[in-house]
């Protein structure tokens, strides 16, 4: 099925910066809290995202990923998603990060 160009303009990837993680217990299956910097003009947003297989705590901060900022919040386990973190799936099913190579401006936009 194709969309036309516009439709996949409408879609909001951004680019931005790992700032803060937390594990996050209360998900149904193994989570962070995750908060990225999406620039001056977007700010912070935070996420919950099940990325623990290929991902510490430590190897996540400060790293450069794609969100999608304009998905309607969502409330997971009492936490407020404010965006998509995006990623492919390996194998087994287990989320590998899209991500910026070299990086970018914090909020720049994918087209």
């Amino acid at each position: 099925m194709y969309i036309s160009f516009a439709d996949f303009q409408k879609v909001d990837l951004r680019s931005g910066t790992v700032v803060k993680v937390e594990p996050f217990p209360r998900a149904n299956k193994p989570a962070y809290k995750v908060w990225v910097d999406f620039g001056n003009n977007i700010g912070i947003k935070q996420t919950s995202a099940q990325v623990t297989m290929h991902y510490t705590e430590q190897t996540l901060m400060g790293r450069q990923v794609v969100g999608c900022i304009n998905l309607e919040p969502k409330n997971i386990a009492g936490f407020m998603s404010e965006f998509l973190l995006v990623g492919f799936p390996d194998t087994k099913g287990n989320v590998c990060l899209v991500t910026v190579d070299p990086n970018v401006e914090n909020g720049e936009k994918l087209f």
